[in-house]
């Protein structure tokens, strides 16, 4: 299983640089690199908090990485003029060295994500004051202001963003206040695999249940279309955070599987 959500979270990935036309991968510079088993996701024009998108999977995960990959990677980020990324291991990365030789680059360990996935396990009932629905053409742009926003992207990044409401393999699912949007959550589908991201509320309307509505939605009409695994990832559990998203993954019958080892360019907190 391991390794099936590794995949659709890439593929999820690979798909947003697809949605790119040459003119906005001109002005974000950005890059979509394999290297090794590795995927390198570059977006060199975008704020250094924008680590979303400028991060790299499965370094070593499907056949063992070597030094020169590692520079390789280093490299495209260095030409792209990325302020900051991230390079992620999986628990089963291999050699044992990727550490020492990520850390010669300024690469150091941080915050962990925590994967998780569902089966087709029966929801239970929320409620919420707002109302959700599946995001339309007219709502794009309040959708990607919103993720932009709530992920430190920058707003550089909208156009990008915009592009996913109506495309194929992408439901757009948004919350609302009357007429305003609240909140945001998205789903990638390919096969019978699906991954969750961009979910996001607007802080004034926090504490209304939105988030988990939200996520529900999306749970649910994933389930409709025959997925029969789903996955997403947060930060990792430590001391002194909340944890208001990673529980209310668990609430929604989503379960912890790994943690991916973060290691951040420059060396952060």
């Amino acid at each position: 299983m391991q390794h099936e959500l590794e995949f659709i979270e890439r593929r999820m990935y690979e798909d947003l640089h697809a949605a790119a036309d040459d003119g906005l991968r001109k002005q974000l510079k950005l890059g979509a690199h394999e290297v090794g088993s590795a995927f390198v996701s570059v977006a060199g024009a975008l704020p250094a908090s924008a680590i979303v998108i400028n991060i790299s999977y499965g370094l070593g995960l499907e056949k063992s990485a070597t030094r020169e990959e590692v520079d390789e990677i280093v490299g495209y980020y260095a030409a792209a003029g990325a302020k900051r990324y991230f390079v992620q291991l999986h628990p089963q990365a291999r050699p044992e060295q990727l550490p020492e030789w990520l850390a010669q680059h300024n690469l150091m360990p941080t915050r962990g994500w925590m994967m998780f996935s569902r089966g087709r396990e029966s929801l239970r009932p929320v409620s919420t004051s707002l109302a959700v629905r599946r995001a339309t053409g007219s709502d794009a742009e309040a959708f990607a202001r919103i993720c932009c926003d709530a992920f430190d992207l920058g707003q550089a990044a909208a156009p990008l963003l915009v592009r996913l409401v109506g495309r194929r393999g992408w439901h757009v699912y948004m919350s609302f206040d009357g007429d305003e949007p609240a909140g945001t959550g998205v789903f990638f589908v390919e096969g019978e695999l699906a991954y969750f991201s961009f979910g996001a509320t607007v802080p004034k309307f926090r504490g209304r249940g939105g988030q988990t509505a939200v996520l529900h939605a999306r749970i649910q009409a994933a389930l409709d279309l025959g997925c029969r695994t789903l996955a997403t990832c947060t930060g990792e559990e430590v001391s002194g955070d909340a944890q208001h998203s990673y529980n209310n993954i668990l609430k929604a019958g989503f379960e912890a599987r790994y943690v991916r080892r973060n290691f951040a360019f420059p060396k952060t907190g």
